[in-house]
């Protein structure tokens, strides 16, 4: 057996092991050894490269996979679990600028190819040069996977500012989404003509157009847009590394970013889903911050002291916990898992309720239960709690506004109507954490937070949890 077929039947197994970890990471119950799983796989991948004949400059290939292996390692010690979607938006970013590097590479390398002057060469040197040069194909796929990957590059760095507080939330200016289709259409004339002349400027021009269109494209995408965003750009990443894959003829790298780009189409749509939004209105739109044409809500919020909701949930039966993105900036899930383990050391049945878009990317709140410690059986997604709030004898909302507003099944005017929520207000009893007055995302008033059974225990997070804690404590006699 040749050194070739070694190394793709290396890269079989890789891709097996790929695809073994992603399902292994469908349930939280065996993530951990699905990312186990698909990394072994990555370094069998890895490994095997070196093996292929011709590999050369492995000296510069060992320096940067140590700078590498060694910033993420770094890194992954130092995020504190809080930041994880800052992280996550810059692997995603990584991901693509690798991709798209590759694609520059090849590029530059066919256009050294084509600008040589072969009038002094022989017959036999031009036919073997000839044999170098792309076809339709690879050139084409080139193309759009550098395209692809310079745009998940440049979004990424963007939704990473965004996530990480060092850019305004939402950047928008007049004729903003005509200028982004100017920017959009001359990405692909560029794109065209690098393909075809394969001169050396067309293809800076090309990359310079699609990384601004990955800066434009994300400017005007606001914070709870971001979990739609992160996992399209986790899609887009994966799609440029299997083109790119492609025009290297390397197996691995085809395999890998299928299933990737595939397990991020899957989780975009799911996600815009959960939103009642086309992904199209995420990118395209700028929702939120209006609010304009929503209908007025009657009544007054009702403050609660904490020794009374202590008291509330201490006699309940059932509580259901909503945790949303306020509990990640408050670094509250801690002490919310406290709170829920002296509930139900008195016999309370606890349970978490979980939005799919809650936070700022895919399953940010299950990180942070997780980080807690919070089993997983405690856990349960929208479609299976909502039928059991009308039994429930408290919701407590730390953190969460737009997912639990009920106007978005009550009033056709609201800019969330027909976006899926969280039925809390059906609760008998409805406890809202909550620093202010202020409105969610969408920049409307909150219905659940005016209604007859729901009371406003205001404050930071982490602050109104220990409180409750204490509370309670005080009801053991202090143990």
């Amino acid at each position: 057996m040749s050194m070739t077929m070694l190394v793709s039947a290396s890269y079989l197994v890789a891709a097996t092991l790929f695809l073994l970890g992603l399902q292994r990471m469908a349930s939280p119950r065996t993530a951990r050894s699905g990312i186990h799983w698909a990394g072994a796989g990555m370094l069998i991948a890895t490994v095997a490269t070196f093996f292929l004949p011709g590999l050369h400059n492995i000296a510069l290939i060992l320096v940067a996979l140590a700078l590498g292996t060694g910033l993420a390692w770094v890194s992954a010690k130092k995020v504190a679990i809080t930041d994880m979607p800052q992280m996550v938006a810059l692997y995603n970013g990584m991901g693509g600028g690798s991709a798209a590097a590759i694609g520059a590479v090849e590029l530059l390398r066919f256009a050294d190819v084509a600008g040589r002057d072969t009038s002094h060469w022989s017959t036999e040197a031009i036919a073997a040069l000839a044999a170098r040069q792309p076809s339709a194909t690879v050139l084409a796929l080139a193309i759009i996977g550098s395209a692809i990957g310079a745009v998940s590059l440049s979004g990424s760095v963007i939704a990473w500012a965004k996530l990480d507080g060092r850019l305004d939330k939402r950047v928008t200016f007049p004729g903003q989404q005509a200028f982004n289709l100017l920017v959009a259409v001359a990405m692909v004339a560029l794109g065209a003509w690098a393909a075809l002349s394969l001169q050396p400027v067309a293809i800076i021009a090309f990359f310079v157009a699609a990384l601004a269109l990955g800066v434009l494209m994300t400017l005007p995408i606001g914070g709870a847009d971001m979990p739609v965003v992160i996992s399209l750009y986790n899609a887009f990443t994966g799609l440029a590394v299997s083109f790119e894959g492609y025009v290297l003829g390397n197996e691995a790298l085809i395999i890998a970013g299928m299933m990737v780009g595939a397990a991020g189409i899957l989780l975009t749509r799911l996600m815009a889903k959960a939103m009642n939004r086309p992904i199209s209105g995420v990118l395209f739109s700028h929702f939120g911050g209006g609010g304009q044409g929503a209908a007025e809500i009657s009544g007054s919020q009702k403050p609660i002291e904490a020794a009374d909701v202590a008291a509330m949930m201490a006699f309940a039966e059932r509580v259901v916990i909503v945790p949303g993105y306020g509990m990640a900036v408050a670094q509250a899930q801690h002490k919310i898992w406290e709170l829920a383990q002296r509930l139900i050391e008195r016999g309370v049945k606890v349970k978490f309720a979980i939005h799919p878009v809650a936070g700022r990317m895919p399953g940010h709140m299950n990180v942070l239960l997780a980080e807690a410690g919070v089993p997983y059986d405690l856990i349960a997604d929208m479609d299976d709690i909502n039928p059991e709030f009308a039994t429930t004898d408290v919701s407590l909302v730390i953190g969460a506004n737009d997912v639990v507003n009920p106007v978005a099944k009550t009033d056709p005017s609201s800019p969330i109507y027909g976006m899926p929520i969280l039925d809390v207000v059906n609760s008998r009893n409805t406890i809202v954490i909550k620093r202010g007055k202020g409105t969610g995302f969408a920049g409307i008033e909150n219905a659940l937070f005016y209604a007859d059974n729901t009371r406003m225990l205001y404050g930071d997070g982490a602050e109104a949890a220990s409180a409750l804690v204490s509370e309670l404590k005080a009801l053991d006699g202090g143990h």
